[in-house]
């Protein structure tokens, strides 16, 4: 132990004296800590790299064992048929966990239901009362999310926000789509895929609609699109705060039966499965059908050529980084990033075999 913390010392002192800075600066550096100007930072990175210098796994693994237990609580939707979006968020959060638990770091799970406010509520209410050292979670209802940011920036107590931000809000982090963006990009799809003279219907299929801001942001980025080259086609609405397929292949029935010549339909999440198996069953496949996510219904739509587009945002990954981040900012002090953005990926069925959440 005593020689490699010698020799860890010895190349620390090596790099601040090619440097001609401090041992405490370089130890900034190597730790990813504030303070450090980055043509300083840019200078020490480029003799760590000259040296291949590795810092002392051995000494980190002590130093991390004198900290004790870190615990962190995972905020999520209960996950079952109509939920299996957040089957993929949760992988990634159990991969994380497998990577770090010998560390001592503890995940709590506390799960809510997408179509109840009163219960995120009510998890938020343990939460706080857990004191959790990091909190990770996706603000599905914004009020009560709000709360749980407040709370956590009074308590000292990082958090990180996945697949949804809260608008107007100063999130210390969030790890996900940028939704307008991901909207403007189905509006490019649909306008390569459709005539001028075709209509195009966005469909929202949630219980609560007014106060999803992801699929708003989304709409609002494919309705800016259309705007921001002065295309001609007419843009419809389809809202239904029914999520079951008996509830939403009734609306879909009345639309088609009163809109004639429709070419595309976009659905702004992952309930596009349930029009892909209402237009199956009317023989349109004359009507163009792009949506969200890498679900099992989804796939198997898409493999059936029901469905011509999907747009995924590695939802496995979200769940994964947001674990890591917390736990490099507790354990290393690393600095949280304000956003990381996700890639947005278009899923076809020829390339669908090939994708990874």
């Amino acid at each position: 132990m005593k020689k490699n913390n010698a020799k860890a010392a010895a190349g620390v002192k090596e790099i601040a004296r090619l440097a001609q800075v401090s041992i405490a600066t370089v130890d900034r550096v190597i730790h990813n800590r504030e303070g450090v100007s980055e043509k300083t930072k840019t200078k020490i990175q480029a003799i760590i790299d000259k040296l291949g210098y590795q810092p002392n796994v051995l000494a980190q693994r002590l130093a991390l064992a004198t900290r004790g237990t870190i615990n962190l609580a995972v905020l999520l939707p209960v996950i079952s048929p109509e939920t299996e979006f957040w089957q993929a968020p949760r992988d990634g959060i159990s991969k994380a966990e497998s990577e770090i638990k010998q560390y001592g770091v503890n995940i709590h799970y506390f799960y809510f239901d997408q179509n109840d406010e009163s219960t995120f509520e009510k998890q938020v209410k343990k939460i706080i009362r857990f004191k959790p050292q990091g909190i990770l979670f996706t603000p599905t209802f914004p009020d009560p999310a709000v709360q749980l940011t407040e709370h956590s920036k009074k308590a000292g107590i990082p958090y990180v926000l996945i697949n949804t931000d809260i608008p107007g809000y100063d999130a210390m982090c969030y790890i996900g789509p940028e939704s307008f963006h991901s909207g403007y990009l189905a509006a490019q799809l649909v306008h390569y895929c459709t005539a001028r003279d075709k209509k195009i219907v966005i469909a929202k299929i949630a219980r609560e609609i007014s106060t999803n801001y992801a699929i708003l942001r989304k709409e609002e980025g494919f309705r800016a699109y259309f705007k921001d080259r002065k295309l001609e086609n007419p843009l419809l609405t389809l809202d239904s705060k029914e999520t079951e397929y008996a509830g939403v292949s009734r609306k879909l029935a009345k639309l088609v039966k009163q809109e004639q010549n429709i070419g595309a339909i976009f659905v702004t999440n992952s309930r596009v499965s349930l029009v892909a198996r209402y237009l199956e069953a009317a023989g349109r496949t004359d009507i163009i059908l792009l949506g969200y996510d890498f679900t099992t219904d989804n796939v198997q739509h898409l493999k059936a050529d029901n469905i011509d587009f999907l747009i995924c945002e590695k939802p496995q990954e979200q769940g994964y980084r947001g674990i890591m981040t917390l736990f490099q900012h507790l354990v290393y002090s690393n600095v949280i990033e304000k956003n990381y953005l996700m890639p947005i990926d278009i899923i076809t069925r020829e390339n669908y075999l090939f994708y990874r959440n």
